[in-house]
């Protein structure tokens, strides 16, 4: 999987991400200096927490035959601070057409999303800067 990032307009935090043949505008609220074209880094971040688990949930529920109907998925993410750990508190809003035991394994099964098990996995970086010089425009 590839992600990339690109600056759209000198002097500002916006920049498109390109993913496969899709683009995704990313930015920096305004109290934070950019110009809120779009979610931030972090936000996106607990975006793919909450869609991850919910069409995790979806697959899972579709294979065993059961119609949940309208599915939503609550992410609310706190950076970690010095000392502190990263949370994530994850609500799973699910139909009141939903038995005790179908919404109990949901709950084990939203755990076992890709990206839940990424955030709660161990993390490698390979950081590498190249120089290119720069297109003609």
């Amino acid at each position: 999987m590839r992600a990339t990032a690109r600056r759209t307009t000198p002097n500002t935090f916006t920049h498109r991400v390109d993913v496969r043949h899709h683009q995704l505008t990313v930015d920096e609220p305004l109290e934070d200096g950019g110009d809120d074209e779009g979610v931030s880094p972090q936000e996106l971040l607990a975006a793919s927490l909450a869609s991850c688990t919910a069409v995790t949930i979806e697959m899972y529920a579709k294979r065993k035959g059961w119609d949940l109907g309208p599915v939503e998925v609550q992410c609310d993410y706190q950076p970690a601070e010095r000392g502190c750990v990263t949370t994530f508190r994850v609500r799973l809003r699910l139909p009141s057409t939903c038995t005790q035991e179908q919404a109990e394994k949901l709950r084990v099964i939203a755990a076992k999303c890709p990206v839940h098990r990424t955030l709660e996995g161990e993390v490698m970086f390979d950081d590498r800067i190249e120089i290119v010089t720069p297109a003609a425009t």
